[in-house]
């Protein structure tokens, strides 16, 4: 094989950016059966959460997820690399410590070099061995588009699990990457991203959310996420409708790459970002003068995105202090968890 296409050409979307819409989600769910009849089963689907988890007898847990897109950028080494990184987060967001990985592939065989796959692969192994953790096995086969991704397991005791549900009114919102992934990866797609800003969007995409471990420590941080698909308006109305509570938050302290505003404003904007306001738009109130563009941020989806953290007010700061010390220089506290609807309200 010759002319190998880029691996954006192959797919629809890319990242994150490629999941289901949030509603539609929501109804396929909706009358799937529940987990409650296994009392072992902490975390299951009837919360918006990250990943399953299982307590075992001695009440160490197992942490379980799966998680796989298609390309988002033509490097295959850079590919797997981030797509291992937002599969690995789920661990973290709930509070656990990677174990193992087996590795998800479909790709469309023909069209891309056998060579482009192994770097693909060798990408997403380079990642788990960040972590700490081996690619273990796993499953490929032949599709129309190239999917890659991994299923993680991990562990932690039962007092470290931290749900989305779990926010208490009152709480600070700390998030700990900045916000412009989507329209990073539009302005990649039409091939107008200069080679600084995609520097900035692999190192964004591929830093391990690593910390969440640290945090589940603390008894003052209540509830984790992570940000990816629905954007930072999405992923915060899951922690809304969990919680019961009014999620406020401040526009103006969102952090973003250092191109997210030119290029939204731009037009360098995901389908998935129109997509998710028209899911959940109903139940956020915004502005009167917020521009487009701004709240194309706030619905940006982010692949391989920061952890949302709501945390205690009185702690908010030695937390954040803690999560920049971490290697997360672009933490921002963002927001406050209030009594109220289960909404989300942006100020600023």
């Amino acid at each position: 094989m010759t002319d190998t296409p880029r691996l954006t050409s192959l797919a629809h979307g890319g990242g994150c950016g490629c999941k289901l819409d949030p509603e539609v989600l929501r109804t396929l769910l909706a009358d799937q059966p529940v987990g409650a009849r296994f009392e072992r089963l902490l975390v299951g689907n009837e919360t918006a959460d990250d990943a399953a988890v299982w307590e075992q007898e001695d009440g160490t847990c197992i942490i379980a997820t799966t998680d796989f897109f298609t390309p988002m950028v033509d490097d295959p080494a850079d590919f797997g690399r981030i797509a291992a990184t937002n599969a690995i987060s789920d661990v973290y967001a709930m509070g656990g410590r990677p174990l193992l990985a087996l590795a998800i592939l479909g790709m469309p065989v023909g069209k891309i070099a056998p060579e482009v796959v192994a770097k693909i692969l060798r990408g997403g192994a380079e990642t788990c061995g960040e972590a700490g953790i081996p690619v273990a096995g796993g499953h490929s086969i032949d599709t129309p588009e190239p999917i890659y991704g991994l299923a993680v397991i991990g562990t932690c005791r039962r007092e470290a699990v931290r749900r989305n549900a779990d926010a208490k009114a009152g709480d600070v919102l700390i998030l700990t990457k900045p916000v412009g992934v989507g329209v990073y990866s539009a302005a990649i797609k039409r091939e107008v991203l200069d080679a600084a800003g995609y520097r900035d969007f692999v190192a964004t995409t591929t830093l391990l959310n690593r910390v969440g471990t640290e945090l589940a420590a603390d008894p003052a941080v209540h509830a984790m996420t992570d940000v990816t698909g629905f954007g930072i308006l999405g992923h915060g109305l899951e922690l809304a409708r969990g919680a019961g509570l009014t999620l406020v938050l401040d526009a103006n302290a969102l952090p973003l790459l250092p191109l997210a505003e030119r290029l939204a404003q731009e037009g360098c904007v995901t389908g998935a970002s129109h997509r998710n306001w028209g899911a959940f738009g109903g139940s956020v109130d915004l502005p009167d003068d917020l521009p487009d563009w701004r709240r194309h941020l706030l619905t940006d989806p982010q692949t391989s995105g920061g952890l949302l953290v709501s945390c205690a007010a009185d702690r908010a700061d030695a937390i954040l202090a803690r999560i920049q010390a971490a290697g997360h220089p672009m933490a921002a506290i963002i927001g406050r968890m209030e009594a109220g609807a289960p909404r989300v309200r942006v100020e600023g």
